[in-house]
């Protein structure tokens, strides 16, 4: 902020201190922004009188630990040095502002009322729905090994066996995915002695999906 202050007024009962008096109390009260950084320019010391009046009140500025500058708008004396400071003001602005620590983004893992795919048992056979399995059971060609494999290593990475598993299912049971006209049927058949990767077999060689 600038506090241009007129040292030539000609009016009873007023003088720089107490102008910049009336200036800082309606920043406080008013604008929000007594927090801000000042510098003073103590103006139109081109007149004698000002000048005179500019140098009797510029240490007691400084007291109050403003930069004081004795300017002349009409002659452009002292205007140098006070560009000089505003543009100090505005660079230190500047990277206080770069400075200004970036909000966190955090991705958290979807909660459990956010399944990812839900099965249910009926009449006999493990319904699976779900978006995701739904939609790669669209995009999947049964014609092809390769993407039967792939396939199943995505379904098995979801966790489709694994809850399978739990819910009770059992070798030899259909499971089915997808809508009724678009379902795709598979015979469960878990190997539980190996890893977690390697559920479903080796890609294009998963006897278990076989479309129906």
């Amino acid at each position: 902020l600038l506090h241009v202050i007129d040292c030539a007024t000609p009016e009873a009962g007023r003088d720089p201190l107490s102008d910049l008096d009336v200036m800082e109390g309606e920043l406080r009260a008013y604008g929000g922004l007594d927090d801000r950084p000042r510098l003073v320019a103590l103006n139109k010391i081109d007149v004698p009188e000002a000048r005179d009046l500019a140098e009797m009140v510029r240490p007691e500025l400084e007291a109050r630990g403003h930069r004081v500058f004795a300017i002349s708008a009409a002659s452009r004396e002292g205007l140098r040095e006070l560009t000089f400071a505003m543009g100090g003001l505005v660079a230190e602005s500047r990277i206080s502002s770069d400075e200004v620590t970036p909000t966190r983004i955090v991705l958290r893992p979807a909660g459990q009322g956010d399944e990812e795919f839900t099965i249910r048992q009926l009449e006999g056979r493990w319904h699976v729905r779900g978006e995701k399995p739904q939609r790669w059971i669209k995009q999947t060609d049964f014609t092809n090994d390769e993407a039967v494999g792939y396939l199943a290593d995505r379904l098995n990475r979801l966790g489709v066996e694994e809850r399978l598993m739990k819910l009770g299912a059992e070798v030899g049971d259909d499971v089915v995915i997808g809508d009724d006209d678009n379902a795709v049927v598979f015979e469960f058949d878990p190997d539980v002695q190996a890893g977690a990767e390697t559920l479903f077999g080796r890609r294009g060689q998963d006897p278990r999906l076989e479309g129906r």
